[in-house]
């Protein structure tokens, strides 16, 4: 079973997730763009912040997650406003083991948790850099709990309603 959740990243914006989706997709833009029917430059420009004429569109920023399978804008933008986004793993069945796979991820991100909280009260000083490192760890956290609810709630067997003439 691939590990999906494992998946860390550093808080960072909207617009600095899609220049990295860009970057760090093989060949850059030169390789992405004629997938997503741009010229690199255009691409490019779209990924630089600084650019104040080609501004990245929620369908680019779609293509891009579509095409790369790399889907930190998504976290990104979940992160801002508050939200956790996490993957359906609907080819995956549900099991006992499935389940205990889960509760490995969630005892490893609560480790990372209290690594990243033990980390940021280290020096007796909290700094924003450090609230966002354990932020971070906090959602990928939540990622992990929700899947593995999720998971339990696929193995559950239906609830029987009582018949009328059963004792509740």
């Amino acid at each position: 079973m691939p590990n999906t959740m494992r998946f860390k990243p550093a808080h960072m914006t909207p617009a600095d997730a899609f220049f990295h989706t860009v970057h760090d997709y093989p060949g850059g833009a030169v390789s992405l763009a004629p997938r997503m029917g741009l010229s690199a430059g255009v691409l490019r420009n779209k990924a630089n912040r600084n650019c104040s004429t080609n501004h990245v569109l929620l369908e680019d920023a779609d293509r891009a997650m579509a095409l790369t399978g790399d889907f930190r804008v998504l976290h990104a933008l979940a992160m801002a406003h508050g939200h956790v986004c996490l993957k359906l793993d609907t080819d995956v069945p549900a099991s006992d083991l499935a389940v205990l796979d889960l509760v490995t991820e969630v005892w490893a991100a609560n480790g990372d948790v209290g690594c990243a909280v033990r980390t940021t009260l280290a020096d007796n000083r909290v700094d924003m850099r450090e609230v966002r490192e354990v932020r971070a760890a906090i959602y990928r956290q939540i990622q992990v709990l929700q899947m593995m609810l999720g998971r339990l709630e696929d193995m559950a067997e239906p609830e029987r309603r009582p018949a009328a003439n059963e004792a509740v």
